[in-house]
């Protein structure tokens, strides 16, 4: 079941291991089933190289022995309708938040049966020489029909690492000193040497600078969704890049969710996100970013394609200043959802220096900052607006219950990314 599994994508990888480990779990319904919380135990076998270098990409396997919880007793569940996400914790040499999602695959499912999940895959680059453990965490369960549902499981103990990785100072054996022509590889020990992409740009590491560009962390944020047919809750990972752009930023803010169907047709300019990032540290109120609407009509069946949301941001303050998802509306066909954070954290740290016409800085956090900093932005701050390099987001994760009346249909946006 785990033959193949592991795949480093370099040369340097020593052969895949696996190791399962079991914790105690709490699985929570969706709020429309009116069940509880359900205890029980998640088994996973978790499969990734037992050697690596610095630099590598390697792949991470999470295999489904045992969910914690079964299919309620509710109605039977459908052939390819329900989709597993999680977050797996490296630590050690290195700490990050890996985030893996399997496909939509499962065979059918009846009441009261066994949850039968596909196996999820996520990437990590390894960045430090030494030690990185992996363990499982979090998950969720979608299911997209009759309509789509999550289901979040959470550890209720301490749970041990499944894997390890042993991960040694990076170099590339084809590297030949007494070249001239050779270029030399990063060297990730060396605080002045920078990674490259294949152009031979800087790539910026999360959390970590180059001279133009910052890479924020990605948070987390459980969103309350007011839409025109009730409350919605909904979760999705987010991230604030920024990029120098004179004395201020031009902001993109990345969601990642799973991918959700389109349950009708969608004429072309239908959907318009936008988001109010927020500032803290040294600075105060809000930025508006918004992406375009979309491009194209979205037929029956086919996926939600929303771009990044790009900005400006032109400080208020000089000194350390932090950006962090605020409050995100979504206009479509004349209604409007709007998801404001129940909680959020900091995805990005700047070093600002204020600039004329920019944020409060240290000001009132209401409504005046953040009119301006939006005012700015709809002045010709925005960034240009499109799908770019990084993909489009193909779900609308933080949007649920948007009412789109479409001919004599409602079409409705739940939520595609898991808690």
């Amino acid at each position: 079941m785990l033959g193949g599994a592991g795949l480093l994508l370099g040369v340097s990888a020593a052969p895949a291991q696996a190791a399962e480990v079991s914790y105690a779990t709490e699985c929570v319904p969706p709020p429309i089933s009116g069940l509880p919380p359900v205890q029980g135990t998640t088994t996973v076998a978790i499969t990734a190289p037992a050697r690596a270098k610095t630099g590598d990409e390697v792949e991470i396997v999470w295999t489904f022995v045992k969910a914690a919880s079964k299919n309620p007793d509710i109605l039977d569940l459908g052939e390819d309708t329900v989709q597993p996400t999680g977050t797996l914790k490296a630590a050690g040499a290195q700490t990050a938040d890996v985030v893996l999602r399997g496909p939509r695959e499962n065979p059918p499912i009846p009441k009261g049966g066994e949850m039968k999940l596909s196996a999820m895959k996520g990437t990590l680059k390894l960045t430090s020489p030494g030690e990185v453990t992996l363990t499982p965490d979090a998950y969720s369960i979608n299911v997209n029909k009759p309509i789509s549902t999550d289901t979040e499981c959470a550890p209720k103990e301490a749970v041990r690492p499944a894997a390890t990785i042993t991960v040694t100072d990076g170099g590339d054996p084809t590297d030949d000193p007494t070249d001239p022509t050779d270029e030399p590889t990063d060297d990730p020990t060396d605080p002045t040497d920078e990674p490259t992409d294949p152009t031979g740009e800087p790539t910026p590491t999360p959390g970590e600078s180059t001279p133009d560009a910052v890479t924020g962390k990605e948070v987390r944020v459980p969103y309350a969704c007011k839409t025109p047919i009730g409350d919605k809750n909904a979760t999705s990972p987010v991230r604030i890049d920024a990029r120098r752009d004179g004395g201020g930023f031009a902001l993109t803010v990345r969601f990642r969710g799973s991918v959700m169907d389109s349950p009708a047709d969608i004429p072309k300019g239908s959907v318009k996100p936008s988001m109010q990032v927020v500032l803290g540290g040294a600075d105060r109120g809000t930025v508006r970013v918004e992406g375009p609407a979309n491009a194209e009509d979205i037929k029956a069946g086919d996926p939600i394609e929303i771009p990044d949301l790009t900005g400006t941001y032109r400080p208020g303050a000089s000194g350390r200043s932090t950006l962090s998802p605020g409050v995100l509306t979504v206009e479509a066909l004349g209604t409007t959802t709007t998801c404001t954070p129940e909680k959020s954290e900091v995805s990005l740290t700047l070093d600002t220096t204020q600039q004329e016409g920019g944020a409060s800085g240290g000001g009132s956090a209401g409504g005046t900052a953040g009119a301006a900093a939006g005012g700015a932005a709809a002045a010709g701050g925005l960034a240009a607006t499109g799908a770019d390099d990084h993909g489009t987001l193909k779900a609308l994760g933080l949007v649920a219950g948007t009412a789109l009346l479409l001919g004599g249909a409602v079409f409705t946006f739940l939520p595609g990314r898991p808690r």
